[in-house]
């Protein structure tokens, strides 16, 4: 859902054309059209989880004609011109999709300028958002940064739900600002996009940890405990299968 909703209306001539990228459980009503991969008859999902069904306004400039369904990671282009839309909007979309990159790619193409927001890695960092030992939103794929007028996205690696040195505890979330939890990213012609590639458990474990690290340091018994669990846990398999093999 759209965190600076009357920032971005404010971007939008009166007579602008608007683009919607993803926008079906909370659609963005200034938008003049809507893709997504499900129907128009079912927009508005948030308002069943007790969220706004809709956001950009009170009046749906869209209509079920102007309302594209399609998967917007087919690697097709999508059935607008080149610069079509004076303005787009793609809000808490690319963390979800399997090819956020292509989707970049065509929001350049057809849009003139617009507006990304995804959750910050900050945010997709903490457990407890949505379980005590998960780390973010279980359906989210991507860690995704700026880098002045460049994202950047990094896997979500499982790793972050299995350790505690890897994300932040559950009270780190509690008392994040907006600004902590947020990505706010507006463009002009065009931006820059990019996967970061990390081979290897070690390296990958380095990266994730070094990010915590700047944030919050674990108490070293807390380490020192992990470890010993770890140790017996090991111990026990090892003296198990000994005694399977007698």
């Amino acid at each position: 859902m759209l965190e600076d909703d009357n920032r971005v209306l404010s971007r939008i001539a009166p007579h602008d054309l608007v683009l919607d990228v993803g926008g079906w459980a909370c659609p963005f009503n200034r938008a003049d059209w809507v893709i997504d991969a499900e129907p128009y008859e079912t927009r508005g999902y948030y308002a069943s989880i007790g969220l706004a069904r809709s956001q950009g306004g009170e009046k749906e400039h869209f209509s079920r004609d102007t309302w594209v369904r399609r998967d917007l990671c087919a690697r097709e282009p999508w059935p607008f011109s080149d610069k079509q839309f004076n303005y787009s909007i793609c809000s808490h979309t690319l963390e979800d999709l399997r090819d956020p990159l292509f989707v970049c790619s065509e929001l350049i193409r057809v849009s003139s300028a617009g507006y990304i927001e995804v959750p910050s890695r900050l945010w997709e960092t903490c457990r407890g958002v949505e379980h005590p030992r998960m780390a973010g939103l279980s359906h989210h794929r991507w860690l995704i940064e700026r880098d002045g007028n460049h994202l950047q996205f990094t896997q979500k690696f499982h790793c972050l739900h299995a350790e505690f040195d890897f994300s932040l505890p559950p009270a780190f979330a509690k008392y994040l600002s907006l600004d902590d939890s947020v990505l706010r990213f507006y463009w002009t012609d065009a931006f820059a996009f990019s996967e970061v590639t990390i081979h290897g458990t070690a390296d990958i474990y380095a990266w994730c940890a070094h990010y915590v690290s700047k944030r919050h340091r674990y108490p070293r018994a807390m380490n020192w405990t992990r470890a010993a669990v770890r140790l017996a846990h090991r111990v026990g398999k090892g003296m198990l299968r000994r005694i399977r093999a007698l």
